[in-house]
């Protein structure tokens, strides 16, 4: 093995600042001396810097409520019309539909399923999901029946 057939290695050791004078980068850490860009805490690069006024995420008051999506998580909507691929008599949960490729799983998961009523079923199914008034209503056209009593309104949604 000779030293010019040896892998190249490309990493680089972090520089190493304020560890004493020896080091060459001792005492001011190569900040050189005083002014704002020798001091810590946000740099004057930073993209929220503002030239030292008040950022603008501490002059705007905090979100809260239904309508943060960080408190408030809207289920994932279905219409009726996609459940036409599944077969007759089928029970329609969360499991049915990540098998049958309508939702994804970690989806539905984290932010539940709703069926509302656009499109038309033409098939009787068994549905164990939430769903919105006219979806109950072409479901029990179309021969099918609610398990799950619990229909959400649209105005809960909102």
């Amino acid at each position: 093995m000779n030293l010019n057939n040896l892998p190249k290695i490309k990493t680089k050791s972090a520089k190493r600042v304020g560890r004493g004078q020896g080091s060459g980068k001792g005492k001011t850490a190569g900040r050189g001396t005083k002014g704002q860009k020798a001091r810590e805490k946000i740099s004057i690069t930073h993209p929220h810097f503002e030239g030292g006024q008040r950022p603008i995420f501490k002059r705007l008051p905090y979100k809260r409520g239904k309508d943060n999506p960080k408190i408030s998580k809207k289920p994932l909507v279905i219409n009726l019309a996609a459940l036409n691929i599944l077969p007759n008599g089928q029970t329609v949960n969360l499991e049915t539909l990540v098998k049958f490729g309508i939702v994804q799983k970690d989806d539905a998961q984290n932010f539940g399923v709703k069926i509302l009523g656009d499109g038309d079923l033409k098939i009787p199914l068994i549905i164990s999901l939430p769903i919105s008034k006219s979806a109950g209503k072409k479901i029990e056209k179309a021969g099918g029946k609610v398990i799950l009593e619990k229909q959400i309104s649209n105005t809960q949604n909102k």
